[in-house]
């Protein structure tokens, strides 16, 4: 208040010429309990007969750093947005319509430890803050336990007063802001979209009816949670991390090669040879739902 109106504080206070109020203190009991802003850690806002040295800053960004140890310890979410037509474009006007019927809107929520997505929601135009919060309240209703961080950007749904309150609220820490384009910041969520994004592209048409689009971002989803395996998971899928499943890429293989010993190494993960080296194997390809753009391959001994 006094740094942003300084000239209406002088002339309250009826100041004397070349007097500029600097800082105030307001005594007296709050009317209500807030919460407290997180601060920058003292290493980096007070130093002894020297200035903050690139070490300093690298300490403060380590500490600045989450890393999720388990399920459900650190989530993402993001907003993105699907065209309904065969193109997008940058040019006015073309621009301008970011709502349905000429885009749909798309909240997701993922876990960073399974990147399993946790919640969804669609939206017919850009959601607000209150919209985007009870997807995740729903989110962590369906979950039995909310995160105890949430990473985001700083759109306007979730740079705001109302959001951080919220997140207070559910024992969420203050929210941490990714920064585009930086290492193991809102990357993960980023690549998500871009998968489900690619996915729902590959559908003839992109559903104008509600019901019916989502119908397919479900299906594309419990495909990306059952089937789809990560490198950053060893070959595990999110459903197989997050419900603690034995993981199919752990389960007896089949051995190709005729002269393999038996009690030979494997490529990682290591895995138990399913009957005799040298089996003849066929490949099966189902379809999620019969949707041809969500495969499901299966290896089974040829006859």
């Amino acid at each position: 208040m006094i740094r942003n109106h300084p000239r209406r504080l002088a002339d309250i206070l009826e100041l004397p010429e070349r007097v500029v109020p600097v800082a105030g203190l307001c005594l007296g009991w709050p009317a209500q309990v807030r919460r407290v802003n997180p601060r920058l850690p003292l290493a980096a806002t007070f130093h002894v007969d020297r200035i903050g040295s690139p070490d300093d800053d690298a300490a403060i960004d380590k500490q600045r750093v989450v890393t999720a140890k388990y399920c459900g310890h650190v989530w993402h979410v993001d907003l993105t947005t699907l065209p309904t037509s065969g193109f997008w474009t940058t040019w006015f006007p073309f621009t301008l319509p970011q709502c349905w019927p000429f885009a749909w809107w798309i909240a997701l929520v993922e876990d960073h430890f399974s990147r399993r997505v946790m919640g969804y929601a669609l939206f017919r135009k850009e959601p607000t803050s209150i919209q985007v919060r009870a997807m995740l309240g729903r989110a962590i209703a369906a979950a039995g336990k909310a995160p105890r961080y949430l990473v985001c950007d700083k759109g306007p749904q979730f740079w705001c007063d109302g959001f951080k309150d919220w997140c207070h609220r559910k024992g969420i820490k203050p929210p941490r802001y990714g920064a585009v384009g930086k290492h193991g910041s809102i990357a993960v969520i980023e690549r998500l979209i871009l998968t489900v994004k690619v996915l729902l592209r590959c559908l003839p048409r992109v559903p104008l009816r509600s019901a019916a689009f989502r119908r397919e971002v479900q299906l594309t989803i419990d495909w990306y949670n059952e089937h789809r395996p990560h490198t950053t998971l060893h070959g595990r899928t999110p459903n197989e991390v997050y419900l603690k499943h034995f993981p199919a890429n752990r389960t007896p293989r089949f051995e190709l090669r005729e002269c393999w010993p038996l009690g030979s190494p494997c490529s990682s993960p290591w895995a138990l040879v399913r009957g005799q080296p040298g089996a003849k194997v066929q490949f099966d390809v189902a379809f999620h739902a019969g949707r041809r753009h969500l495969p499901v391959v299966s290896v089974k001994r040829a006859a």
